[in-house]
Formats: structure tokens, C-alpha cells, sequence
């Protein structure tokens, strides 16, 4: 059983910690903040969609700073999230309870069992923020489990994955691989420091079958309070370097972190 607890700062925002490490970042009084650099840039990948409401299906929860996000910034929209942790769902809504109005359905099931309960066709979008013991689970970083998701997907919808790495990215460019046989045009999002090679860290990977925003992207990402490239192409080829897809019978977990993360402490 994960060990989690809430801690609450002086700006009367609220960190989740699971094993040790943030998981999420929730302000019941301005949902639009996000804290986080990597979910700052999942945020952008989603601001990318049309506008108006969007049918969502989140591959991990705790605190659920995402479906707030959009349930603030697109409000109505459908959104699933899909967390096994039920004790977890059940303190965050009890002590960080979801607004008034919203259309927010918790499931307690691991991400690929859920998304294969899901129907053709029935994303705008699927953020995948899902870790176990500090990890993301090996069945979430294969060429079949991006399959199911492509599936799952509407014509002009897009997956974004939060997956964290060495500074090598050769865990970043098997996951990028694997995602790019099912939705072709891709692009990844991160800190410079971490383009560099400088340390331990997340990478934003986003997928679809159509081209993506990324003039969208881009611009969101150069107003967030860290500094992040977005890359595409050549371009990102070069920074993550070749990479074979992972399958289900040799599929791995991310790296683990070797300490608690520098990034994901509140600056």
C-alpha cells in the first residue's frame, strides 16, 4: 500500500505526497494554478484543443489538478480519471473536494485496464500521469498499450505522458518510439536543463494522428515560469536519440528517481 499525506503551505495550496515525493499541486481557490513543470506543460498540450468543452480521460489522479484545470478552464467537460488508489480519492475529496458543477467521474482502476473499458473514439485527450513507487508502470510504456490508446482517441485527439528519465533518455526514446507507430506526429516538451542532459527529470511526450498546435504549444510553454523547449521532427530525434519500441513482453518502468525531485518542490 502507497503511504500519502497532504501538506498545506502558506499560500493555502495543498501538496499531495505519495511515498515521499509530490504528486500533485492543488489551489481550491485558483484551480488554474499550476505549479508543477511538467504539468504546466501538460496543461499546454491540452490548452492546444479547440475551444469549448473536451471529453478527457486521465491515467492517474491523486490530488486531480488537471480535471480542475479543465473543469475551470473548459467548463462541462466529461472527464474520467482513472485511479486504482481508492483510499487516496477518497481523502482528496474529503479534504480537497472537487467544485460544484463539475462532470468528473473517479474510477478506481489501473490506467490500461480503464482505457480498454473505454469505447472507440471517445477522447479529446489522454494525460497519462501515472506512477507506482516513484515509477511509471511498465504496462503504460508499450507499443500495444499506445495502441489502446490510439484507439481510444478521437480523429483529431492527443496524448500527452508525463515519463521521467536518466539524463541519457534512452528509457524517454523506447516509450517515444512505441507511441509514434500508433499516433505519428509527435513532439516532447521539458526544462532546457534537462534537453541538456543535465540531470534527472520529466519529459512531456504528446502523440496524435493529426499534426499537432504546436504554434499553441510552443507559445504557452514560453510563458510558464521555468524555462522549457518544445521539440518536434529532426529536432527531437537529435535530443532523445534513437530508441526501439518497447512491447508488453519486455516493457520496463521508468527509472527511478534518485532523490527526491529539485523540480517538483514549489518555487
Amino acid at each position: 500500500m502507497q503511504d500519502f499525506r497532504i501538506e498545506v503551505d502558506e499560500h493555502g495550496g495543498s501538496t499531495v505526497l505519495v511515498d515521499g515525493y509530490p504528486q500533485s499541486y492543488v489551489s481550491l481557490d485558483d484551480p488554474e494554478l499550476l505549479v508543477f513543470g511538467y504539468v504546466q506543460h501538460l496543461g499546454a498540450v491540452l490548452d492546444s484543443l479547440p475551444d469549448g468543452p473536451v471529453a478527457v480521460t486521465h491515467v492517474g489522479g491523486a490530488a486531480m489538478t488537471l480535471p480542475r484545470y479543465v473543469q475551470a478552464t473548459r467548463p462541462g467537460s466529461p472527464q474520467i480519471v482513472l485511479e486504482p488508489d481508492a483510499p487516496l480519492t477518497e481523502r482528496v475529496r474529503k479534504e480537497l473536494p472537487l467544485p460544484r458543477g463539475h462532470r468528473i467521474r473517479v474510477r478506481p482502476q489501473p490506467g490500461r485496464e480503464g482505457v480498454t473499458a473505454l469505447k472507440d473514439a471517445s477522447a479529446d485527450a489522454i494525460v497519462v500521469d501515472a506512477y507506482a513507487e516513484s515509477q511509471v508502470p511498465a504496462d503504460l510504456t508499450s507499443s500495444e498499450w499506445f495502441a489502446e490508446a490510439a484507439r481510444v482517441l478521437r480523429p483529431g485527439g492527443v496524448l500527452a505522458m508525463n515519463v521521467a528519465d536518466e539524463p541519457d533518455h534512452r528509457h524517454a526514446a523506447r516509450v517515444l518510439a512505441g507511441l509514434a507507430q500508433h499516433l505519428p506526429h509527435t513532439a516532447a516538451i521539458a526544462q532546457v536543463d534537462i534537453w541538456k542532459r543535465r540531470r534527472f527529470g520529466n519529459l512531456v511526450l504528446v502523440g496524435s494522428r493529426q499534426p499537432l498546435l504546436l504554434g499553441s504549444i510552443i507559445r504557452t510553454v514560453a510563458r510558464g515560469a521555468f524555462p522549457s523547449t518544445v521539440l518536434e521532427g529532426g529536432a527531437l530525434a537529435r535530443a532523445l536519440g534513437s530508441g526501439r519500441p518497447f512491447t508488453d513482453t519486455d516493457a520496463a518502468p521508468s527509472p527511478r528517481p534518485p532523490t527526491a525531485p529539485g523540480e517538483w518542490r514549489i518555487r
